[in-house]
């Protein structure tokens, strides 16, 4: 098969979560622990940091890979999903894991006599790992897929977990109420490991708390030890910061809520330097300010054009489109320009409670993503008028901001968003 086909083949044969909903859902870690057997344990073979959490696990990872990657570390970086590329799952020191790689692991898993069944992320997590293993990455920053406790990802014994914060997401899974939550997530701290945690107050904190006491590993709150001082937005882009660690730095990623990312980054490179992992001043700084350009990251606050401003984001539940909303808020009203919304969003989200948070003064242009699990523009659109919120309907992401784009004037901002696979939709 050339890559083309292995791609086919592992979308076609291998429940995919990201496109299909709960019918790819597999919790628990026997499947894991049995490929991770017969691939004669590749996650062993590097140190790794395990990072989880609701909403900021993605660009926590990516700034933890960039200042490890500017200290001149051989890092790996394992993220899900993608937004254009299957390969930006899989990244060395920021480059895709090469297609002839790809095909090799599928053909050496679909010629053997390996008798599971495993998802489609349980497989490409397998895929990451043996690649990392044979190229002899000295860290390897692995992304939680969802939870923690049964996720694909945590037979992996790390350096350091890291979990940002619990909001309500994936709740037919998950659990229905923060602590819940929280202890799903909690799942990835281990016996002796240390942990970092961004934000957690009240049931949820103890949760934490509790894990820690009975795995005997440390757990340190970063919104208690703040090692961020100052972070404002910068004139040019990104975000102006300020910490006791490295001194003044620039963050390439823009959007109100990588505040608490960067804060919770900061606290996890304490952690690491406590264990003796080295890190300096100077790869802080250089890995914040390049971070998009080390890791490829992409779709976080995201400008696409200047006139009108046109901005992705791919944050998708209620919790991360409050900051988002707020911030395209402030940005239309220094600009003096209206907003134009161009929005859609998976069947299993809390779309009612989403909606409730959404801006009245704004031109709202509804789609739908090409997966199965996308809610059709027309169902959107009759929640939406339920709400008393009228707005058109379009087919596609890209006929939508084309609709957004027509109507909207210089000074006017547009806004994509709602779901992953509606920035991934545009940008392809």
């Amino acid at each position: 098969m050339d890559y083309q086909d292995t791609l086919d083949w592992l979308f076609a044969q291998l429940p995919m979560f990201s496109r299909t909903g709960a019918a790819a859902y597999k919790p628990g870690l026997q499947t894991s622990l049995d490929l991770d057997s017969y691939f004669r344990h590749p996650h062993k073979s590097f140190k790794s940091i395990h990072v989880g959490g609701t909403n900021g696990k993605g660009s926590t990872s990516h700034m933890l890979a960039a200042i490890l990657q500017s200290q001149g570390y051989r890092v790996a970086l394992y993220t899900s999903p993608h937004l254009v590329d299957f390969r930006e799952r899989i990244r060395i020191n920021g480059e895709m894991i090469p297609k002839d790689a790809v095909v090799d692991f599928v053909e050496r898993f679909r010629q053997s006599n390996y008798p599971g069944h495993p998802s489609f992320f349980e497989l490409t997590m397998m895929m990451a790992f043996d690649w990392f293993a044979s190229q002899r990455v000295d860290y390897a920053v692995i992304e939680v897929g969802m939870g923690g406790r049964l996720d694909s990802t945590n037979i992996i014994t790390p350096e350091l977990a890291v979990i940002t914060n619990i909001s309500k997401d994936h709740t037919q899974f998950l659990g229905s109420t923060l602590p819940e939550i929280a202890r799903e997530k909690a799942g990835i701290i281990k016996t002796g490991i240390p942990c970092v945690v961004g934000e957690a107050e009240g049931e949820v904190r103890e949760v934490f708390e509790e894990k820690a006491s009975e795995t005997g590993a440390t757990v340190l709150f970063a919104q208690d030890f703040m090692p961020l001082q100052r972070c404002v937005p910068a004139p040019a882009g990104g975000l102006d910061c300020s910490s006791p660690l490295c001194g003044d730095f620039h963050c390439q990623l823009g959007g109100d809520y990588q505040k608490k990312n960067v804060n919770t980054v900061l606290a996890a490179i304490c952690e690491l330097r406590r264990i003796g992992i080295e890190i300096d001043d100077r790869a802080i700084r250089e890995g914040m300010d390049r971070v998009c350009e080390l890791t490829g990251l992409a779709g976080r606050w995201m400008k696409v054009a200047d006139s009108p401003l046109t901005i992705c984001d791919t944050g998708h539940n209620e919790a991360g489109l409050r900051y988002t909303m707020e911030q395209l808020d402030r940005t239309a009203k220094q600009r003096g320009g209206r907003k134009h919304i161009v929005i859609g969003f998976v069947a299993d989200k809390a779309i009612d409670d989403i909606i409730g948070l959404l801006p009245r003064d704004a031109e709202y242009y509804l789609t739908r993503a090409s997966i199965p699990r996308a809610l059709p523009e027309d169902k959107l659109q009759e929640k939406f008028r339920a709400h008393g919120v009228e707005a058109s309907a379009y087919p596609t992401p890209k006929a939508a901001a084309a609709a957004a784009r027509s109507q909207a004037a210089d000074n006017d901002i547009i806004y994509i968003g709602g779901s992953t696979f509606i920035v991934a939709d545009y940008l392809q």
